[in-house]
C-alpha cells in the first residue's frame, strides 16, 4: 500500500500545481518523474521497485492504451483525410529516417551490432506528444499542427512494433514467426474497428438509449472490452486502441464526444501512474553503467535525430517555418517505448540490459527537455498558456 499512498500523494500535489504548470515550465509528468526518482531504490527506499516487477509493465500497457485511444478519438476519418498528406510524410518519411539515423550512431559510437542497433531504433522511433500539452491540448495552435502530431504519435506506436519483435526474434537466434506478427496487428485492427462499429450500430435502435449522466461510461465500456478481448486473442492492443478511438469518433460522434473529457482524465492518471513506477526504477546504479558515449547518444537521438528526420520529411510544404519547428521538436519518446524497452529486458538477447538502459535514459531526458520547453515554445510563438485558472479560493458574494 505504500505504491497507492505515495501515488495519491504526488497526485494531490500535481493537481495543486497544474497551474503554475500551465504558465511556466515546470511540469506535472516531470513532477511524477522526479517524484519517483527521489522515493524509489535509488532515493530514500520509499517505493520498491524492479523493472522485472509484473505491475510496471501491466501499468505501463494501460497508460499506452488509454493515452492511444484518446488519441485516436481526435483522429476521426474526415479529420485523417483532411491532414492525411502531412502525417503520411511524418509516418512514411520520418519515422523510417528516424529509425535509421539511430541505427547509424548506435552502431558506430557503440559498436553494437547491427540487429541490436536497429533494434533500438525501432524502440526510440515513435513518439508521444501527450507530454507537450502546452502545444497539442491548445486549441488556439494550428489544428494542422495538432492533428499531425496526434495521428503520427498513434499510428507510430504499432508500425514499430513489428520491427521491435522481429529485432528481438533475431538477437534471439530464434525463428521468427511472421504470420503470427501479422495476425496479431490485423487482429488489433480488425478487434479496434469492429467493437465499436457494431456498439455504435447498436445505440442507433431505439430500444438502447444512455441516461445522460452514463454517457461517459459508454466510451469507457468499448475501451474495456477492446482491451480484454485483445489479450485473450493476443492482438495487438495498441493499434486496437488507436484504431477503436478513431472509429467510435468517425461512426458516433456525440458518444466520442461525451467520453472524451473521462477518458482524457483516465489516460493522465495512469500516464502518472506510469511515470511514478518508471522515474524509481532510474536509480543512480543504472546511470553509472552508462559511458560518455551511451549519453551523447540519448542526447543525439532527441535534440539532431527526431528534429532532422521531421524537418526533411516536411520539406516543400506549405508549413509555415513556425510551425514546421513546432512538429520536428515536439516529438517525445514514450510510452510505447517505455513497453518496448520493457519487452526487451524480458527477452534473452545478449545486451537487453544495454538496451533497457539507454531506452530509459533517453526517455527521461526527452520527458524534461520536451515538458520543460512546452510552455516556452508556446509563448515564443503566441500561442499563450492559460492565466485565468481557479486557484480554490471561494468567490465572494456581492454585498447588495
Amino acid at each position: 500500500m505504500e505504491l497507492v499512498f505515495v501515488f495519491g500523494l504526488m497526485l494531490l500535489l500535481s493537481v495543486s500545481l497544474s497551474g503554475l504548470a500551465a504558465r511556466t515550465v515546470l511540469s506535472t509528468s516531470l513532477l511524477f518523474l522526479l517524484g519517483g526518482a527521489l522515493l524509489g531504490n535509488g532515493g530514500f527506499g520509499v517505493v520498491d521497485i524492479s523493472a522485472q516487477d509484473p505491475v510496471v509493465a501491466i501499468l505501463a500497457d494501460i497508460a499506452l492504451f488509454t493515452v492511444l485511444i484518446t488519441d485516436g478519438q481526435r483522429a476521426s476519418l474526415p479529420a485523417l483525410k483532411e491532414g492525411w498528406r502531412l502525417s503520411g510524410r511524418a509516418l512514411g518519411l520520418a519515422m523510417p529516417l528516424t529509425m535509421l539515423l539511430i541505427t547509424l550512431p548506435a552502431h558506430f559510437l557503440l559498436g553494437l551490432d547491427w540487429t541490436t542497433s536497429l533494434l533500438i531504433g525501432a524502440i526510440l522511433a515513435p513518439t508521444d506528444p501527450v507530454f507537450a500539452a502546452a502545444i497539442v491540448g491548445r486549441k488556439d495552435v494550428p489544428l494542422r499542427v495538432r492533428r499531425l502530431l496526434n495521428v503520427e504519435s498513434g499510428l507510430n506506436d504499432g508500425l514499430a512494433l513489428p520491427f521491435v519483435l522481429i529485432f528481438i526474434a533475431i538477437a534471439e537466434n530464434t525463428e521468427t514467426h511472421w504470420t503470427d506478427i501479422g495476425l496479431e496487428l490485423v487482429g488489433g485492427f480488425a478487434i479496434g474497428i469492429a467493437v465499436p462499429a457494431l456498439v455504435a450500430l447498436a445505440w442507433r435502435l431505439k430500444l438502447l438509449t444512455l441516461e445522460p449522466r452514463l454517457q461517459p461510461l459508454g466510451g469507457f465500456a468499448i475501451a474495456v472490452a477492446v482491451f480484454g478481448l485483445c489479450h485473450l486473442t493476443h492482438a495487438n492492443q495498441y493499434l486496437a486502441a488507436f484504431a477503436a478511438g478513431a472509429t467510435l469518433a468517425t461512426l458516433d460522434r456525440l458518444a466520442a464526444e461525451h467520453f472524451e473529457p473521462f477518458g482524457e482524465l483516465l489516460s493522465e492518471v495512469t500516464k502518472f501512474g506510469a511515470l511514478l513506477l518508471f522515474g524509481a526504477l532510474i536509480t543512480p546504479n543504472l546511470l553509472s553503467h552508462l559511458s560518455a558515449m551511451e549519453w551523447v547518444l540519448a542526447v543525439v537521438i532527441i535534440v539532431v535525430v527526431r528534429p532532422l528526420a521531421m524537418w526533411l520529411s516536411l520539406l516543400r510544404t506549405q508549413l509555415p517555418g513556425a510551425e514546421k519547428f513546432v512538429a520536428a521538436w515536439f516529438g517525445p519518446k514514450g510510452f510505447a517505448s517505455v513497453v518496448y524497452g520493457l519487452l526487451v529486458l524480458q527477452s534473452d538477447i545478449p545486451n537487453s540490459q544495454l538496451v533497457f538502459e539507454l531506452v530509459a535514459i533517453t526517455i527521461a531526458l526527452s520527458i524534461v527537455l520536451h515538458s520543460s520547453t512546452d510552455v516556452p515554445v508556446a509563448k515564443r510563438l503566441r500561442f499563450e498558456p492559460p492565466d485565468n485558472l481557479p486557484h480554490g479560493e471561494p468567490e465572494r458574494s456581492e454585498q447588495s
